[in-house]
Protein backbone atom coordinates (compact mmCIF):
# COMPACT_ATOMS: atom_id res chain seq x y z
CA UNK A 1 0.00 0.00 0.00
CA UNK A 2 1.21 3.55 -0.78
CA UNK A 3 0.28 6.60 0.79
CA UNK A 4 -0.73 10.08 -0.13
CA UNK A 5 -2.24 13.06 2.11
CA UNK A 6 -5.87 14.67 1.79
CA UNK A 7 -5.73 18.24 0.52
CA UNK A 8 -7.79 20.36 2.46
CA UNK A 9 -7.58 18.73 5.94
CA UNK A 10 -5.13 20.33 8.55
CA UNK A 11 -1.31 18.93 8.80
CA UNK A 12 -1.27 18.89 12.14
CA UNK A 13 -2.12 15.88 14.84
CA UNK A 14 -3.39 16.29 18.01
CA UNK A 15 -0.80 15.21 20.66
CA UNK A 16 -0.17 12.55 22.42
CA UNK A 17 1.33 10.86 24.87
CA UNK A 18 4.23 10.35 22.62
CA UNK A 19 4.29 13.32 20.67
CA UNK A 20 2.64 15.99 19.06
CA UNK A 21 3.72 15.34 15.09
CA UNK A 22 2.69 17.14 11.65
CA UNK A 23 2.82 15.87 8.55
CA UNK A 24 3.85 17.60 4.99
CA UNK A 25 3.86 15.76 2.06
CA UNK A 26 7.44 15.91 0.07
CA UNK A 27 7.51 15.11 -3.52
CA UNK A 28 4.03 14.84 -4.44
CA UNK A 29 1.65 17.29 -6.71
CA UNK A 30 -0.05 20.08 -4.70
CA UNK A 31 -3.12 18.85 -6.74
CA UNK A 32 -2.86 15.45 -6.10
CA UNK A 33 -6.20 14.32 -5.96
CA UNK A 34 -7.38 12.48 -2.86
CA UNK A 35 -8.60 8.32 -3.72
CA UNK A 36 -11.82 8.59 -5.64
CA UNK A 37 -14.75 6.28 -4.45
CA UNK A 38 -14.94 2.44 -6.64
CA UNK A 39 -17.00 3.82 -10.06
CA UNK A 40 -20.67 2.50 -10.25
CA UNK A 41 -20.68 -1.44 -11.33
CA UNK A 42 -21.83 -1.07 -15.28
CA UNK A 43 -24.44 -3.33 -16.08
CA UNK A 44 -22.93 -6.64 -17.42
CA UNK A 45 -23.46 -8.29 -21.00
CA UNK A 46 -26.17 -10.65 -21.07
CA UNK A 47 -24.16 -13.56 -20.24
CA UNK A 48 -22.26 -11.81 -17.76
CA UNK A 49 -24.31 -12.72 -14.98
CA UNK A 50 -23.03 -12.86 -11.29
CA UNK A 51 -24.76 -15.87 -9.10
CA UNK A 52 -25.05 -16.07 -5.89
CA UNK A 53 -22.53 -18.96 -4.21
CA UNK A 54 -25.35 -21.35 -1.87
CA UNK A 55 -25.14 -21.79 1.72
CA UNK A 56 -23.71 -25.28 2.58
CA UNK A 57 -25.72 -26.38 5.51
CA UNK A 58 -22.97 -26.44 7.36
CA UNK A 59 -21.97 -23.27 6.56
CA UNK A 60 -20.77 -21.41 9.96
CA UNK A 61 -22.74 -18.26 11.48
CA UNK A 62 -19.70 -17.45 13.95
CA UNK A 63 -18.37 -14.53 13.89
CA UNK A 64 -15.32 -13.60 11.90
CA UNK A 65 -12.77 -10.95 12.01
CA UNK A 66 -13.33 -9.86 8.23
CA UNK A 67 -14.20 -10.88 4.85
CA UNK A 68 -11.66 -11.79 2.17
CA UNK A 69 -13.60 -11.86 -1.08
CA UNK A 70 -12.71 -13.95 -3.95
CA UNK A 71 -13.86 -13.97 -7.57
CA UNK A 72 -13.80 -16.23 -11.08
CA UNK A 73 -15.38 -15.72 -14.13
CA UNK A 74 -16.54 -19.53 -15.01
CA UNK A 75 -18.40 -20.87 -17.88
CA UNK A 76 -21.59 -21.46 -16.75
CA UNK A 77 -23.12 -21.35 -20.29
CA UNK A 78 -21.88 -22.28 -23.22
CA UNK A 79 -19.58 -25.06 -24.52
CA UNK A 80 -18.00 -25.83 -21.48
CA UNK A 81 -20.69 -25.02 -18.78
CA UNK A 82 -20.43 -28.55 -17.40
CA UNK A 83 -16.97 -28.47 -16.81
CA UNK A 84 -17.60 -24.49 -15.43
CA UNK A 85 -20.46 -25.99 -13.32
CA UNK A 86 -18.14 -28.62 -11.88
CA UNK A 87 -15.53 -26.12 -10.97
CA UNK A 88 -17.42 -23.40 -9.30
CA UNK A 89 -18.63 -26.48 -7.16
CA UNK A 90 -15.12 -27.13 -5.54
CA UNK A 91 -14.77 -23.41 -5.10
CA UNK A 92 -18.29 -23.64 -3.34
CA UNK A 93 -16.88 -26.85 -1.07
CA UNK A 94 -13.60 -25.27 -0.15
CA UNK A 95 -15.36 -21.91 0.89
CA UNK A 96 -18.00 -24.00 2.90
CA UNK A 97 -15.77 -26.22 4.27
CA UNK A 98 -12.99 -23.57 5.60
CA UNK A 99 -16.10 -21.39 6.67
CA UNK A 100 -17.61 -23.92 9.02
CA UNK A 101 -13.88 -24.47 10.29
CA UNK A 102 -13.73 -20.77 10.91
CA UNK A 103 -12.46 -19.55 8.08
CA UNK A 104 -8.73 -18.34 7.26
CA UNK A 105 -6.01 -17.81 9.91
CA UNK A 106 -4.74 -14.39 9.13
CA UNK A 107 -1.78 -13.28 11.73
CA UNK A 108 -4.83 -15.01 14.55
CA UNK A 109 -7.65 -13.10 13.04
CA UNK A 110 -10.43 -15.16 11.36
CA UNK A 111 -11.63 -13.93 7.97
CA UNK A 112 -14.64 -15.49 6.26
CA UNK A 113 -14.33 -16.56 2.60
CA UNK A 114 -16.38 -15.00 0.31
CA UNK A 115 -17.29 -15.60 -3.40
CA UNK A 116 -18.39 -14.00 -5.98
CA UNK A 117 -19.24 -15.20 -9.68
CA UNK A 118 -19.77 -14.16 -13.43
CA UNK A 119 -20.68 -16.57 -16.14
CA UNK A 120 -18.53 -16.15 -19.24
CA UNK A 121 -20.40 -18.35 -21.39
CA UNK A 122 -17.62 -20.13 -22.14
CA UNK A 123 -15.97 -17.05 -24.12
CA UNK A 124 -12.26 -16.47 -23.24
CA UNK A 125 -12.35 -12.90 -24.12
CA UNK A 126 -15.36 -12.24 -21.83
CA UNK A 127 -13.70 -13.95 -18.72
CA UNK A 128 -10.51 -11.20 -19.62
CA UNK A 129 -13.65 -8.51 -19.40
CA UNK A 130 -15.19 -10.18 -16.04
CA UNK A 131 -11.81 -10.30 -14.17
CA UNK A 132 -11.53 -6.85 -14.96
CA UNK A 133 -14.42 -6.15 -13.17
CA UNK A 134 -14.38 -8.16 -10.35
CA UNK A 135 -10.82 -6.76 -9.76
CA UNK A 136 -11.84 -2.89 -10.36
CA UNK A 137 -15.17 -2.83 -9.82
CA UNK A 138 -16.12 -5.20 -7.34
CA UNK A 139 -12.20 -5.33 -5.40
CA UNK A 140 -12.02 -8.77 -4.91
CA UNK A 141 -8.85 -9.53 -2.57
CA UNK A 142 -7.80 -12.39 -4.99
CA UNK A 143 -8.77 -14.25 -8.46
CA UNK A 144 -9.66 -17.89 -8.65
CA UNK A 145 -9.22 -19.25 -11.89
CA UNK A 146 -11.56 -20.25 -14.69
CA UNK A 147 -11.87 -23.08 -16.58
CA UNK A 148 -10.06 -23.78 -19.69
CA UNK A 149 -6.91 -22.63 -21.08
CA UNK A 150 -8.28 -20.00 -23.33
CA UNK A 151 -9.79 -17.99 -20.39
CA UNK A 152 -7.08 -18.51 -18.17
CA UNK A 153 -4.45 -17.92 -20.50
CA UNK A 154 -6.48 -14.55 -21.31
CA UNK A 155 -7.56 -13.78 -16.97
CA UNK A 156 -3.68 -14.38 -16.29
CA UNK A 157 -2.94 -10.91 -18.82
CA UNK A 158 -5.42 -9.20 -16.45
CA UNK A 159 -4.19 -10.32 -13.12
CA UNK A 160 -0.73 -9.24 -14.19
CA UNK A 161 -1.43 -5.92 -15.51
CA UNK A 162 -3.40 -5.21 -11.91
CA UNK A 163 -0.84 -7.23 -9.69
CA UNK A 164 -3.84 -9.36 -8.36
CA UNK A 165 -3.11 -13.15 -7.49
CA UNK A 166 -4.72 -16.21 -9.41
CA UNK A 167 -4.30 -19.55 -8.35
CA UNK A 168 -6.05 -21.49 -11.02
CA UNK A 169 -6.49 -25.58 -11.23
CA UNK A 170 -8.83 -25.78 -14.68
CA UNK A 171 -6.18 -24.79 -17.21
CA UNK A 172 -3.20 -26.70 -17.99
CA UNK A 173 -1.34 -25.56 -21.46
CA UNK A 174 2.41 -24.50 -21.14
CA UNK A 175 1.04 -21.29 -22.42
CA UNK A 176 -0.41 -19.84 -19.46
CA UNK A 177 3.18 -20.10 -17.60
CA UNK A 178 5.70 -19.33 -20.16
CA UNK A 179 4.55 -15.93 -20.10
CA UNK A 180 7.09 -14.88 -17.42
CA UNK A 181 4.09 -13.86 -15.39
CA UNK A 182 4.39 -13.04 -11.39
CA UNK A 183 0.80 -13.50 -10.30
CA UNK A 184 -0.60 -16.28 -11.96
CA UNK A 185 -0.07 -19.99 -10.43
CA UNK A 186 -1.46 -23.60 -10.88
CA UNK A 187 -2.13 -26.59 -8.77
CA UNK A 188 -2.28 -28.88 -11.71
CA UNK A 189 -0.01 -31.21 -13.83
CA UNK A 190 0.87 -29.83 -17.84
CA UNK A 191 -1.53 -30.77 -20.90
CA UNK A 192 1.17 -32.66 -22.17
CA UNK A 193 0.86 -35.60 -19.81
CA UNK A 194 -2.86 -35.52 -20.07
CA UNK A 195 -2.84 -38.79 -22.62
CA UNK A 196 0.37 -40.51 -21.63
CA UNK A 197 -1.43 -42.48 -19.27
CA UNK A 198 -3.73 -43.62 -21.36
CA UNK A 199 -0.66 -44.49 -24.08
CA UNK A 200 1.26 -46.49 -21.56
CA UNK A 201 -1.79 -47.95 -20.32
CA UNK A 202 -2.69 -49.74 -23.43
CA UNK A 203 1.06 -50.64 -24.40
CA UNK A 204 0.48 -53.27 -21.44
CA UNK A 205 -2.08 -55.10 -22.90
CA UNK A 206 -1.68 -58.00 -25.28
CA UNK A 207 -1.67 -58.01 -27.99
CA UNK A 208 -0.23 -54.17 -28.24
CA UNK A 209 -2.26 -51.83 -30.45
CA UNK A 210 0.34 -50.95 -33.45
CA UNK A 211 -1.71 -48.02 -34.86
CA UNK A 212 -3.20 -44.60 -33.71
CA UNK A 213 -5.41 -41.87 -35.03
CA UNK A 214 -5.67 -38.38 -33.16
CA UNK A 215 -8.55 -36.20 -33.18
CA UNK A 216 -7.58 -32.55 -31.64
CA UNK A 217 -10.29 -28.97 -31.09
CA UNK A 218 -7.81 -26.50 -32.23
CA UNK A 219 -7.63 -24.43 -28.70
CA UNK A 220 -4.34 -23.85 -27.36
CA UNK A 221 -4.81 -26.72 -24.58
CA UNK A 222 -6.46 -29.55 -26.96
CA UNK A 223 -4.00 -29.00 -29.79
CA UNK A 224 -0.88 -29.30 -26.89
CA UNK A 225 -2.45 -32.51 -25.66
CA UNK A 226 -2.85 -33.58 -29.09
CA UNK A 227 0.47 -32.70 -30.08
CA UNK A 228 2.67 -34.62 -26.98
CA UNK A 229 0.34 -37.15 -27.30
CA UNK A 230 1.51 -37.75 -30.71
CA UNK A 231 5.12 -37.48 -30.00
CA UNK A 232 4.78 -39.76 -27.36
CA UNK A 233 2.78 -42.78 -29.07
CA UNK A 234 5.58 -42.53 -31.67
CA UNK A 235 8.47 -42.39 -29.24
CA UNK A 236 6.50 -45.98 -27.76
CA UNK A 237 6.51 -47.44 -31.50
CA UNK A 238 3.14 -46.68 -32.04
CA UNK A 239 2.07 -45.49 -35.85
CA UNK A 240 -0.05 -42.43 -36.30
CA UNK A 241 -2.15 -43.67 -39.19
CA UNK A 242 -4.25 -39.81 -38.94
CA UNK A 243 -3.81 -36.88 -37.40
CA UNK A 244 -6.60 -33.89 -37.72
CA UNK A 245 -8.32 -30.57 -36.07
CA UNK A 246 -11.76 -29.62 -35.88
CA UNK A 247 -13.31 -26.20 -34.98
CA UNK A 248 -13.20 -26.16 -31.08
CA UNK A 249 -16.58 -26.99 -29.45
CA UNK A 250 -17.68 -28.80 -32.81
CA UNK A 251 -20.49 -31.43 -31.75
CA UNK A 252 -20.80 -32.55 -35.34
CA UNK A 253 -17.55 -34.77 -35.82
CA UNK A 254 -18.54 -37.55 -38.34
CA UNK A 255 -16.49 -36.29 -41.32
CA UNK A 256 -13.46 -36.68 -39.56
CA UNK A 257 -14.31 -40.02 -37.69
CA UNK A 258 -15.05 -40.94 -41.20
CA UNK A 259 -11.94 -40.56 -42.85
CA UNK A 260 -10.22 -41.95 -39.24
CA UNK A 261 -12.34 -45.11 -39.75
CA UNK A 262 -10.85 -45.39 -43.14
CA UNK A 263 -6.99 -45.74 -41.89
CA UNK A 264 -8.32 -48.66 -39.63
CA UNK A 265 -6.75 -47.57 -36.08
CA UNK A 266 -6.22 -49.92 -33.49
CA UNK A 267 -6.83 -46.35 -30.83
CA UNK A 268 -8.57 -43.51 -31.39
CA UNK A 269 -7.31 -40.74 -29.22
CA UNK A 270 -9.30 -37.52 -28.30
CA UNK A 271 -8.10 -34.07 -27.52
CA UNK A 272 -10.82 -31.80 -26.75
CA UNK A 273 -13.87 -31.50 -24.14
CA UNK A 274 -16.56 -33.00 -22.62
CA UNK A 275 -19.29 -32.32 -25.10
CA UNK A 276 -16.94 -33.36 -28.29
CA UNK A 277 -15.74 -36.72 -26.37
CA UNK A 278 -20.21 -37.49 -25.81
CA UNK A 279 -20.24 -36.85 -29.41
CA UNK A 280 -17.48 -39.31 -30.31
CA UNK A 281 -18.54 -42.02 -28.78
CA UNK A 282 -22.10 -41.47 -29.97
CA UNK A 283 -21.27 -40.72 -33.93
CA UNK A 284 -18.69 -43.11 -33.75
CA UNK A 285 -21.27 -46.24 -33.22
CA UNK A 286 -23.41 -44.49 -35.66
CA UNK A 287 -20.82 -45.22 -38.26
CA UNK A 288 -19.88 -47.88 -37.15
CA UNK A 289 -15.99 -47.21 -35.96
CA UNK A 290 -14.87 -49.65 -33.53
CA UNK A 291 -10.97 -49.21 -33.00
CA UNK A 292 -10.00 -51.71 -29.93
CA UNK A 293 -10.21 -48.50 -27.63
CA UNK A 294 -11.07 -44.89 -27.13
CA UNK A 295 -9.24 -42.83 -25.01
CA UNK A 296 -9.87 -38.42 -24.16
CA UNK A 297 -8.21 -35.98 -22.72
CA UNK A 298 -11.42 -34.71 -21.14
CA UNK A 299 -15.11 -36.53 -20.62
CA UNK A 300 -14.84 -39.84 -18.96
CA UNK A 301 -13.54 -38.88 -15.50
CA UNK A 302 -17.07 -36.75 -15.20
CA UNK A 303 -19.96 -38.03 -13.91
CA UNK A 304 -22.24 -36.54 -17.32
CA UNK A 305 -19.71 -39.14 -19.66
CA UNK A 306 -20.89 -42.32 -17.75
CA UNK A 307 -24.94 -41.27 -17.37
CA UNK A 308 -25.28 -39.68 -21.15
CA UNK A 309 -23.33 -42.97 -22.63
CA UNK A 310 -24.28 -45.49 -20.44
CA UNK A 311 -22.61 -49.04 -21.56
CA UNK A 312 -21.09 -47.43 -24.10
CA UNK A 313 -18.66 -45.37 -21.54
CA UNK A 314 -17.17 -48.69 -20.50
CA UNK A 315 -13.53 -49.38 -21.73
CA UNK A 316 -13.21 -45.89 -22.45
CA UNK A 317 -10.18 -44.16 -21.01
CA UNK A 318 -9.27 -41.00 -20.19
CA UNK A 319 -6.68 -38.91 -18.04
CA UNK A 320 -7.79 -37.58 -15.02
CA UNK A 321 -5.86 -34.77 -12.44
CA UNK A 322 -7.09 -36.77 -9.53
CA UNK A 323 -9.12 -39.86 -8.39
CA UNK A 324 -10.43 -40.98 -4.85
CA UNK A 325 -8.29 -43.66 -5.38
CA UNK A 326 -5.73 -41.90 -4.45
CA UNK A 327 -3.77 -42.83 -1.24
CA UNK A 328 -2.06 -40.05 0.45
CA UNK A 329 -3.19 -38.03 3.84
CA UNK A 330 -2.96 -34.08 3.62
CA UNK A 331 -2.65 -31.64 6.57
CA UNK A 332 -5.36 -29.74 4.68
CA UNK A 333 -9.47 -29.86 6.50
CA UNK A 334 -10.44 -32.80 3.57
CA UNK A 335 -7.16 -35.03 5.01
CA UNK A 336 -7.87 -37.81 2.32
CA UNK A 337 -9.20 -38.51 -1.16
CA UNK A 338 -11.40 -40.62 -0.03
CA UNK A 339 -12.92 -37.91 2.60
CA UNK A 340 -12.96 -35.67 -0.44
CA UNK A 341 -14.96 -37.72 -2.67
CA UNK A 342 -17.03 -38.51 0.81
CA UNK A 343 -17.88 -35.00 1.62
CA UNK A 344 -18.66 -34.29 -2.18
CA UNK A 345 -21.11 -36.79 -2.89
CA UNK A 346 -22.89 -35.92 0.90
CA UNK A 347 -23.04 -32.45 -0.59
CA UNK A 348 -24.30 -32.17 -3.95
CA UNK A 349 -25.45 -35.83 -4.68
CA UNK A 350 -22.41 -37.19 -7.49
CA UNK A 351 -18.55 -38.02 -7.10
CA UNK A 352 -16.52 -35.60 -8.09
CA UNK A 353 -14.74 -35.27 -11.19
CA UNK A 354 -11.15 -34.26 -11.35
CA UNK A 355 -12.32 -30.64 -12.34
CA UNK A 356 -13.78 -30.12 -9.20
CA UNK A 357 -11.21 -31.29 -6.94
CA UNK A 358 -8.80 -29.26 -9.02
CA UNK A 359 -10.77 -26.23 -8.01
CA UNK A 360 -10.99 -26.95 -4.39
CA UNK A 361 -7.03 -27.89 -4.54
CA UNK A 362 -6.81 -23.88 -5.77
CA UNK A 363 -8.42 -22.55 -2.41
CA UNK A 364 -6.47 -24.92 -0.27
CA UNK A 365 -3.58 -23.28 -2.06
CA UNK A 366 -4.64 -20.00 -0.88
CA UNK A 367 -5.30 -20.35 2.13
CA UNK A 368 -1.78 -22.19 3.06
CA UNK A 369 -0.22 -18.90 1.29
CA UNK A 370 -2.12 -16.79 3.09
CA UNK A 371 -1.88 -18.03 6.83
CA UNK A 372 1.84 -18.43 6.17
CA UNK A 373 2.26 -15.00 5.05
CA UNK A 374 0.27 -14.47 8.35
CA UNK A 375 -0.96 -10.86 6.89
CA UNK A 376 -2.30 -9.14 3.89
CA UNK A 377 -0.68 -5.77 2.72
CA UNK A 378 -3.56 -3.68 3.79
CA UNK A 379 -3.32 -5.72 7.50
CA UNK A 380 0.21 -4.57 7.76
CA UNK A 381 -0.26 -1.19 7.01
CA UNK A 382 -3.04 -0.74 9.27
CA UNK A 383 -0.83 -2.62 12.16
CA UNK A 384 2.22 -0.25 10.93
CA UNK A 385 1.22 2.93 11.14
CA UNK A 386 -1.31 2.37 14.23
CA UNK A 387 2.10 1.11 16.39
CA UNK A 388 4.76 3.67 15.07
CA UNK A 389 2.11 7.33 15.23
CA UNK A 390 -0.81 5.95 16.72
CA UNK A 391 -3.19 6.49 14.20
CA UNK A 392 -6.62 4.73 13.62
CA UNK A 393 -8.37 3.14 10.84
CA UNK A 394 -11.46 4.07 9.70
CA UNK A 395 -13.69 1.40 7.07
CA UNK A 396 -13.99 3.29 3.60
CA UNK A 397 -17.49 3.63 2.86
CA UNK A 398 -16.95 2.66 -1.05
CA UNK A 399 -13.77 2.13 -1.87
CA UNK A 400 -12.49 -1.02 -0.39
CA UNK A 401 -9.04 -1.00 -1.77
CA UNK A 402 -8.04 1.70 0.28
CA UNK A 403 -7.08 1.96 3.54
CA UNK A 404 -7.76 5.08 5.62
CA UNK A 405 -5.69 5.98 8.55
CA UNK A 406 -6.70 9.10 10.82
CA UNK A 407 -5.10 11.22 13.90
CA UNK A 408 -6.67 14.21 14.83
CA UNK A 409 -8.12 16.20 11.74
CA UNK A 410 -5.50 14.20 9.74
CA UNK A 411 -6.25 11.57 7.33
CA UNK A 412 -3.75 9.83 5.43
CA UNK A 413 -4.90 7.44 2.48
CA UNK A 414 -3.25 4.42 1.07
CA UNK A 415 -3.95 2.57 -2.12
CA UNK A 416 -2.30 -0.31 -4.00
CA UNK A 417 0.68 0.90 -5.69
CA UNK A 418 -0.55 0.55 -9.20
CA UNK A 419 -3.21 2.86 -8.95
CA UNK A 420 -0.23 5.75 -7.40
CA UNK A 421 2.57 4.66 -10.08
CA UNK A 422 2.41 8.90 -10.86
CA UNK A 423 2.58 9.81 -7.62
CA UNK A 424 6.36 8.30 -7.19
CA UNK A 425 8.31 9.53 -5.51
CA UNK A 426 6.67 7.97 -2.48
CA UNK A 427 7.87 10.45 0.43
CA UNK A 428 6.74 12.54 3.59
CA UNK A 429 7.87 14.05 6.49
CA UNK A 430 7.01 13.76 10.30
CA UNK A 431 7.67 16.23 12.52
CA UNK A 432 7.77 15.23 16.31
CA UNK A 433 8.41 17.03 19.42
CA UNK A 434 9.71 14.53 21.40
CA UNK A 435 12.78 13.80 19.30
CA UNK A 436 14.73 11.54 21.89
CA UNK A 437 11.29 9.68 23.03
CA UNK A 438 10.78 9.04 19.83
CA UNK A 439 13.77 7.28 18.48
CA UNK A 440 13.69 5.26 21.87
CA UNK A 441 10.28 4.22 20.60
CA UNK A 442 11.40 3.32 17.07
CA UNK A 443 13.84 0.96 18.64
CA UNK A 444 11.61 -0.73 20.81
CA UNK A 445 9.74 -1.49 18.21
CA UNK A 446 12.96 -3.05 16.29
CA UNK A 447 12.73 -0.09 12.99
CA UNK A 448 15.95 1.09 11.94
CA UNK A 449 16.78 4.78 10.85
CA UNK A 450 19.59 6.12 9.48
CA UNK A 451 22.04 8.34 11.23
CA UNK A 452 20.58 11.75 12.23
CA UNK A 453 21.63 14.71 10.91
CA UNK A 454 21.32 18.39 12.17
CA UNK A 455 20.26 20.88 10.07
CA UNK A 456 23.02 23.99 10.86
CA UNK A 457 20.19 26.85 9.88
CA UNK A 458 17.91 25.38 12.93
CA UNK A 459 19.90 22.91 15.00
CA UNK A 460 16.82 20.89 14.25
CA UNK A 461 17.62 17.37 13.49
CA UNK A 462 16.02 14.68 11.23
CA UNK A 463 16.53 11.09 9.95
CA UNK A 464 14.67 8.44 7.60
CA UNK A 465 12.76 5.52 8.15
CA UNK A 466 10.84 3.21 5.84
CA UNK A 467 7.41 1.68 5.98
CA UNK A 468 6.71 -2.05 5.09
CA UNK A 469 5.91 -1.33 1.39
CA UNK A 470 9.30 1.01 1.45
CA UNK A 471 7.99 4.19 1.58
CA UNK A 472 10.54 6.71 2.88
CA UNK A 473 9.24 8.65 5.71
Amino acid sequence: MRGMYYPGHGFRWLPSALAAVMLAACGAPASAPAPTAAPAATTAPAAAKPTTAPTAAGASSGTFDGTLLFGAPISLTGSTAKEGSLTKEGYDLWRDTYNKAGGINVGGKHYKIETKYYDDASNAQQSATLADKLINEDKVNFLLGPYGTAPTLQVSTVAEKNKMPMIEGNGAAESIFSQGYKYTFGVLSPAQNYLRGVIDLVLTLDPKPASVAVLTADDPFSVEVADAAQKYAEQKGLQVVYSQKYPNASTDLRAPLTEAKGKNPDLLLNSGHLQESLAIVQQAKELGFSPKGFGFSVGPGTPDFQTTLQNDANYVLGGVQWTPALKYHGDDLFQTPEAYNTLYKQTFGYEPAYQSADATAVGVAFVKAIEAAGTTDPERTIEWYSTVFGMRYIQPKSNTKVVLMTRGNFDLHFTPVEEMDRMAPYHFAVEVEDWHGFLAHLRELGIRHTRPITRPENNSMFCYIHDPDHTMI
